[in-house]
C-alpha cells in the first residue's frame, strides 16, 4: 500500500458515518447473554469496558485465567470484562452456548459477563464488532480482528477524545494479560498497524 492511498484510506475511515445500523454510542447496544438475558450496555457507563473474542480450542484458550484475574482484581475499580465467544477462526468455537459455559466455569472459573456466541468477522458480523471495527478504524488500524482473544479497551464513559475516538487501544492476540502490568495504573499495548505491517509498543493511561 503507498503511502498515498494509506492516507486517502484513513481520511474515509475517519470522516464517513458509521453504517445506519450501528448505534453511535456503546451505551445503546444490547446483546444476548450466554445463559440467557439480554446485557445491557447503558449500564455500563462510567466504567472502562475489556470486551474479548473468545474461543475454547484455541492455543490462546488459557488467556480466560488472566481475564478472570484481571475482572476479580479490578472489577471494583472500574472495569468491567466482557467474553464474546464466537467460532470465526480455525472452528475453535464449536460448542453450543451452554456446553461454552460450562467449559468457561469448570476450567477458569469465569464469573465476568460472556455474549452468546456470535459472528466477529465477516458479512455475518455482530454490530457491536462493526462499531469496534470503526473505531479502531478510526485509530489507522483495520481489519483489527485476526484471530481470538483480540482485546478492545474502551474508555471509561465512552467518552471521545479530541480525534473522535472512543476506543481507547486494542490489545492484538498475542498480548495475554500477563503484559498489562499494574493495571490501575497504565496498559501497554501492541498496537499493530495493518496498513504498514508495522508494530509499536504504546502506553495507555486507565485512570
Amino acid at each position: 500500500m503507498t503511502f498515498l492511498s494509506a492516507f486517502l484510506l484513513n481520511i474515509f475511515f475517519f470522516f464517513a458515518p458509521a453504517p445506519a445500523d450501528i448505534p453511535a454510542s456503546i451505551y445503546d447496544f444490547k446483546v444476548e447473554g450466554l445463559t440467557g438475558g439480554t446485557i445491557d450496555f447503558a449500564k455500563f457507563k462510567g466504567k472502562k469496558i475489556m470486551i474479548v473474542n473468545t474461543a475454547s480450542e484455541c492455543g490462546y484458550t488459557p488467556q480466560y485465567a488472566g481475564l478472570q484475574d484481571l475482572w476479580t482484581r479490578y472489577g471494583a475499580r472500574g472495569l468491567f470484562m466482557i467474553g464474546v465467544p464466537s467460532n470465526d477462526f480455525g472452528g475453535q468455537e464449536p460448542g453450543t452456548n451452554s456446553e461454552i459455559s460450562t467449559f468457561c466455569k469448570r476450567n477458569y472459573g469465569v464469573s465476568f459477563l460472556m455474549t452468546e456466541k456470535i459472528s466477529v468477522k465477516g458479512d455475518d458480523m455482530h454490530p457491536l464488532f462493526r462499531y469496534l471495527n470503526d473505531q479502531a478504524a478510526k485509530m489507522g488500524i483495520y481489519d483489527p480482528v485476526q484471530w481470538n482473544f483480540t482485546k478492545f479497551l474502551v474508555d471509561r464513559n465512552g467518552a471521545a477524545n479530541q480525534a473522535g475516538i472512543k476506543l481507547q487501544c486494542r490489545f492484538d492476540a498475542k498480548i495475554s494479560t500477563s503484559c498489562m502490568n499494574a493495571f490501575g495504573i497504565h496498559l501497554k499495548a501492541q498496537v499493530i498497524n495493518n496498513g504498514s505491517n508495522a508494530s509499536k509498543l504504546e502506553t495507555f493511561a486507565v485512570k
